[in-house]
Parts: C-alpha cells; structure tokens; sequence
C-alpha cells in the first residue's frame, strides 16, 4: 500500500506540473499528443547577444559570452504580454545555464502557451567546433546537464545539439559528431525526464527506457549551397532513429524585401520535397532590403509550403549582430519599445491558420534511408565517435606522469593553442598526437579522442616529461604544468596502466586500440601530427597545428635536447 500510494503520489506531482501537451513527431510531421491536430512552430528567437569577440578562425562571428533570458524573471514578466501580442506558440533560445533557476520563466511560458526550442550548447568552449570537432565527455555532461535542469517543464518542444557548425563543404566533417551528440542526448534523456522518479525510488532505469523521450532532438543548419546543404541534412537523418536527430531546422534569409515564393523559395522547397523528418525554419527575417515587410509568413504557412515545413521562428527578438531586433529595451530594463518591424511580424502573423494536413493518421512512418556517400563536397563519415565515456577519461588521467595545472582559472582559452603547440613539437620527436585525434572524414578516432581537452593537454604534456626522462623542469611550462606524485613510477608502468583503463572500463560502443611501448625519437613509423584533414590539404584542426609562433604560457619552454623517447598511446 505504501509502495502504491508513493507512485500515486509521485505521478500526480509529475501530471500536476505538466499543463501542455507534448509535440510527437509522426512521419514528417508535428503532432500535438493529445489533440492529434497537427503542429506548426510559429515563434521568434529569444535572447539578447552575447559580445561578439571577432576572432573566429572562419570569420563567421561568434559571442564570446551569453545572458541567459530564461533565467531572468523579471525580463520574462516585462515581455511575455510582448510575445502574447506576436501570437507566438514557441521562441527559440541559444544558451541556457543549467545551474540558475529557470521556474518563473518557464511557468509563465507555458500558462501562455509557449514552448521553447533550447539550444544545449555554450559560447567559447562549450560547443562542437567546427575547426576542430570533438565528441567529448565535458559536452555530453554539458548537454544533459541542461536536459536533466528543463526536463520538468512541460514546454520543452526540443534540444538542438548544434547550430550552424558546418557553414562550407569543408567543415561537413563535423555531421559525425553532431549525429553521435544526438545519439547519446537521445540515450541520456531518458535519465533526465525521470530524474525525479529515479531520486524517489520508484522508477528504475530500465523502465524508463522503455519510455518515449517526449521532447525532440534537433539541429540547426546554415542556409548554404544545395551541393553540400543537402546531403548534409540527408546525413543527419539517415541510417536509423537512434543516430538521426528528430527535427531539423535550417536558418533561412532567402525572402528579402517584397519578394514571392517562386523567387526565394521554391529552390529549397524542391530540394527537401521527400526529407524523412520534420523540418521548420530555425531563424528568418532577411534585412538586406529594409524595411521587413514579413510577407513570407504567408508563404510558409501556406498551401505552397506546409507539404515540407512546419513553421519557423522570426529572428530576432533582442537586437542582435547585423541589423535584427524588433524591439530595444530602456536603459532601467523595465521598458519595451516596439518598432514598425515588430508591428509588421505581428499583422502578418495575426493572419496565419494552421491547416492540419495531412492529418495524423495519415502521416505515415519515419522511412530512415542510406547515408549519403562522401563527394570532394560532403566529407563525413558514417562511422560515429564512441560516446564520451568519463570513467575511463579520468581513470587514463591517473597513469598520466605530468598534470596540466593552469595558473589562471580561465584557461579555456589557452588548452587550445597549448595542444596546438604540443602535438607539433611531438611532431617534430617522431611522435603523434593521434591518440586524442578525431578525424570526421575518415572516422577514425584515437583512443582518447573523447576525453575532456584538459585531459588529452595531460596526455600531451606527459610525453613531454617522459621525453626528457621525466627530468623536473621538463613538466613546468611556466607554471603550467605539475608533476603527479601518484603516477606509476616508470614510463612502462605508465603505459600498462593506460591499456588496463582502456580494457577495463566498459562502454556501449568503445573499443580499445592496442598502447605500445615508448618509440625512441625517429623510430615511429607515423610522424602525422594532423587530426582532422582535409581534402585538398587543408587542415582545420587545432590539436594538429603547428604553433608557428609559441604560445601564452610556453615562453620559457623550448626543447634542446631529447633523453628518452616520446610515450605514444594509440
């Protein structure tokens, strides 16, 4: 009776939290689960940019920092009657932080209806990058941190596991890791919107994956050329459900000014005529010929377009990057001034009726098709990274001789140019920085290619102390580095004792690769510091650059000469 009564009692609270319905995904379409009717996403994008830091090595502009809009209740209180007048039913918001309080917020949202499109990633380090992309342990418990923080909220219609990290044929070596990111937020969600039952008892896991993850995984494209743009969305929903994402949304700018369907559209509605999944547009609203009339509304919710889309989201609320925003905010934060842009969006958006066609059950199913094949313009790999597995990450870090101990706490900003500089002197040893590599192209990942970029900087450093015979000053790095008292006492003690973590520690999709003794310099028969290459030579990798010109924190490092060899894990 007590057992019964706390289950009871247990989904009463969940039941009692939950006033949405939740969005399910049928075929290619949106679905309300409880009316059956189906579901468009009209919205606007909601947050205020971070400071644009300028110094992205593929000149496309990224915000170094983030205000959290969902975690501001009085910002919530001010502007929600502002998205009321809109006549929203989602806003999309691209950086969350998991550790804040984000009730308010989201209780109003959902009393007036709105769900919310989340973004799982972070500016700066928190994020897949498309210079050099990794599926690591730090980003997986990133993401399912902010999954386990909004998994109570009834008006999560989605997570998008990236937005825009492929932005050129070139950087589609990103798509297996992003469809590996969504393959384990998918696994891991599960966990999350039973983190309560799992707290009290009552639930066990194995019960809870037995469950339908209500919420959608998604990803958010550039518009780009078809050439690439296509094969990569057909990539990150193909093969089967657990590695596709459930939703894509492209960001789309090609109706400017007073355009029509047949001169902005038809090209990308002819190109996703038979895509597998939902598709909406994540973001629209071209500024290049002012003022914005918003006739595209039209267009997109109309008998032209809803055959292949469900909606899409305005952007952009918040004034942002390049001429967005529909209204500002006084200098106390109290106030809201609309603009005419605003105005417009809103006449426009007051005409909308959604048509619910087809209707649900005549969706049909989801049909998963082959992966695409790689072309000199689509370069990934249908071969995933394993998932991110921190036990065995933090077990290899134990063997390791020479700690990376940063002098600052912000050192976010330098593991990328020490691992830069670090692979291309063990480059320089007969050495390889190809156990922390990732390599989207070819899929080949190296042993510790998921561990954390603290970690694999541990890696790099040690083989620098073991390459010196473990001498002291070799593991200083002007501060930056510690010896580890606990290390094994020799190199091939250490080695050993990498191998048995990467035996022992059990994974879903890991297999260890073999750890060979240290190689004296000039024996190892592969010197290719490179990490991800590309096609046509070009290489884009942080961890397999060269440092040309030293680093912050090596200024006083330099390699004269070589005692020992260089410890090699691959």
């Amino acid at each position: 009776m007590l057992l019964g009564a706390a289950l009871g009692a247990a989904l009463l609270l969940a039941g009692s939290c939950h006033a949405l319905q939740s969005v399910n995904r049928v075929g290619r379409y949106l679905y309300g689960a409880d009316d059956g009717k189906r579901f468009y996403v009209k919205g606007i994008s909601y947050q205020e940019q971070g400071l644009i830091t300028g110094n992205d090595p593929t000149s496309f502009p990224e915000p170094g920092d983030f205000i959290d809009p969902l975690a501001d209740s009085a910002g919530c209180q001010r502007d929600l009657p502002y998205l009321q007048q809109l006549g929203v039913n989602t806003i999309r918001v691209y950086s969350v932080n998991s550790s804040l309080n984000h009730d308010t917020c989201m209780s109003l949202l959902s009393k007036a209806g709105i769900y919310t499109i989340i973004d799982l990633s972070l500016p700066v380090n928190g994020s897949l990058d498309r210079v050099s992309p990794s599926w690591t342990t730090n980003l997986l418990n990133l993401y399912v941190e902010t999954i386990e923080a909004f998994s109570k909220y009834d008006n999560v219609l989605a997570y998008n596991v990236g937005n825009e990290v492929a932005i050129s044929n070139l950087t589609t070596v990103v798509g297996p890791f992003i469809k590996a990111a969504a393959r384990d937020v998918k696994g891991t969600a599960y966990v999350a919107l039973g983190l309560l039952l799992i707290k009290l008892g009552i639930f066990t896991l194995a019960y809870l994956k037995s469950k339908k993850f209500p919420q959608l995984v998604g990803y958010a494209s550039v518009d780009a050329p078809d050439i690439w743009r296509l094969p990569f969305a057909q990539f990150l929903s193909c093969d089967n459900e657990a590695t596709s994402i459930d939703i894509y949304g492209l960001n789309n700018y090609e109706w400017c000014g007073d355009s029509n369907f047949q001169a902005a559209y038809v090209g990308t509605e002819n190109a996703f005529k038979t895509y597998n999944i939902p598709a909406y547009f994540s973001e629209f609203g071209c500024v290049k010929s002012p003022p914005r009339l918003w006739t595209e509304v039209q267009a997109l919710f109309g008998p032209q377009m809803i055959d292949v889309w469900s909606g899409g989201l305005a952007f952009s609320y918040f004034p942002a990057f390049g001429g967005f925003g529909m209204v500002n905010i006084s200098s106390d934060a109290k106030t809201v001034i609309v603009s005419d842009d605003f105005n417009r969006l809103k006449s426009q958006y007051a005409l909308v009726n959604f048509t619910d066609n087809p209707t649900k059950s005549n969706a049909g199913t989801t049909n998963y098709s082959q992966c695409p094949a790689e072309t000199p313009n689509f370069l990934a790999s249908t071969k995933l990274p394993d998932t991110p597995n921190t036990n065995l990450c933090d077990c290899v870090l134990k063997s390791f001789s020479c700690l990376f101990t940063p002098q600052t706490p912000n050192y976010t900003y330098i593991v990328g140019d020490l691992l830069n500089y670090g692979c291309s002197q063990l480059g320089s040893l007969g050495g390889s920085c190809d156990t922390i590599a990732s390599n989207g192209e070819t899929g080949v990942y190296g042993s510790l290619a998921e561990c954390d970029p603290t970690i694999k900087l541990s890696y790099v450093l040690s083989s620098y102390y073991e390459a010196y015979n473990r001498t002291p000053q070799s593991c200083n790095f002007s501060g930056n580095a510690t010896i580890n008292p606990s290390a094994p006492p020799t190199r091939t003690d250490a080695v050993k004792a990498a191998q048995s973590c990467l035996t022992a520690t059990p994974a879903s999709t890991f297999t260890p690769s073999s750890v060979p003794l240290p190689q004296p310099p000039g024996a190892s028969t592969s010197s290719s510091i490179s990490t991800s290459t590309r096609k046509g030579g070009a290489t884009n990798n942080r961890v397999g650059l060269a440092g040309s010109e030293g680093i912050i924190g090596l200024g006083a490092f330099t390699l004269t000469s070589i005692i020992a060899g260089v410890w090699i894990l691959l």
